[in-house]
Parts: structure tokens; sequence; C-alpha cells
């Protein structure tokens, strides 16, 4: 037997700037039709869009350690978008109006999957994110790797695709 989840319910973040960063992802969440659940001196939970993103301030103790994406736990995740020209709206909302830093602006991403445009940014703590439209079934459509002609699993991964 297995399980199909339906999506990811929520992202729990800790942040070492809690005032740079509070008003960065409130701002963010509200834009993607989020509402504010939760918020205190410490926390923040917006949920809506079928997900939810909490942040909370890390302990005095363990401020003095910065976000690694190299290191164990979490590179960037990401958000899937539903057209194309979200991707857009959604750069150009980021770039007036929140205080990030754009690894990359909206870029076409075929390496990765047939049709994937992606933009990629860091929070004002360094936490990188992701949001990407691809269009039709992905990986499980005609053309994808996983669909009824397709490559199947690849071996490689990397910054040039799969």
């Amino acid at each position: 037997m297995s399980v199909a989840v339906n999506g990811i319910a929520h992202i729990q973040m800790t942040v070492n700037n809690i005032e740079a960063c509070m008003p960065f992802w409130e701002k963010l969440c509200h834009f993607l039709e989020m509402k504010t659940l939760i918020k205190n001196e410490t926390t923040l939970y917006c949920i809506g869009s079928r997900t939810g993103i909490l942040i909370r301030e890390a302990p005095q103790d363990k401020k003095h350690v910065a976000f690694d994406q190299d290191t164990s736990g979490l590179h960037h995740f990401c958000f899937r978008v539903r057209a194309r020209e979200d991707i857009d709206a959604i750069y150009a909302f980021i770039e007036s109006e929140l205080d990030a830093s754009f690894i990359h602006g909206p870029e076409a991403g075929d390496h990765f999957a047939p049709g994937y445009y992606s933009i990629l940014f860091e929070d004002p703590d360094g936490i990188r994110v992701e949001f990407n439209y691809v269009p039709g079934r992905g990986h499980f459509g005609d053309e994808g790797r996983l669909g009824p002609a397709g490559e199947g699993p690849s071996d490689t991964y990397g910054e040039k695709g799969i």
C-alpha cells in the first residue's frame, strides 16, 4: 500500500533577524493570498493558498549561527504556481516591495523539466526560496522523464539540471 500526500501543509523556519524577517514574510505571504493566523514578538504564521509559512525567532544563545544551505538541513524550498505569468508578477512584487537578494530573476530551466520557469531569491536571513512554473504534468507528462515515453530516472543532478 502507498499513500499520495496532498502537498506540504506548512513550512516552519527559525530566523535570527526577526525584525527584518517578519515584515518580509508577512508581506510576501499576504501577496500570495495567505492570511496571518499568529503574530507576536517572536512568531509569525500565515496560512492559505494550500500551505502555511511559520517563522520563529531563534533563541538568543543560538543567534550567532548563520543559515548555511550547504550544511545539513534545508537547502531551499520551492512554491509551484499555476501560470508562467505568475512568476513574472511575483518577481515584480519582490523586486519592488521586499528586501530580497535575487540569485536569479525569471529564467527558463528546461534542463530541469520541460517548460520550467522560475525565480530564486534569499530572505533577509539568507534562506533561499524559489517559485516555479512547469506546464502540464511536468516529468509525468508525455515529454517528461517519468512519462510514458520518458527516459526514466536520471543519475545526475546539479546546476546544469538533470
